[in-house]
């Protein structure tokens, strides 16, 4: 697992660049994250050694298998925990979004695992 928040960021930025380039580049990212280029090239070379993306000499970033495997983990905690947001508690998407943000990076299995069901027992999980 990845072991910061930050990194986690990263990671799912990455992949919602991927579904919607086919790939990422280091000024995409730090576009969307609001962060410097180094920044993103630190996070970039420490995703890499840890086996997480694929780092082009011409700049193209992909993830790995595994990096794919836990950046839409983290992608599906985050939709699921904005849906409950939205749904239980009646959230506007933007508040629920940036809470969503958040709190994808604390919460417990548990916590995720009531929340879905709740979303399940009201026919919105996948809405």
């Amino acid at each position: 697992m990845v072991s910061s928040e930050s990194l986690e960021m990263y990671l799912e930025t990455i992949l919602l660049l991927e579904k919607s380039h086919g790939h990422a580049h280091g000024v995409e990212i730090a576009r969307e994250l609001g962060v410097s280029k180094a920044s993103v090239t630190k996070a970039m070379k420490k995703l890499q050694t840890r086996g997480f993306i694929y780092k082009e000499s011409y700049g193209t970033i992909t993830l790995t298998e595994r990096g794919m495997e836990l950046s839409s983990s983290i992608y599906k905690k985050h939709e699921l925990i904005k849906r409950y947001l939205m749904h239980s508690l009646n959230l506007e998407e933007s508040e629920a979004e940036e809470n969503a943000c958040r709190m994808e990076h604390i919460v417990t299995d548990s916590f995720i695992k009531a929340a879905k069901t709740y979303l399940e027992s009201q026919d919105i999980l996948f809405r």
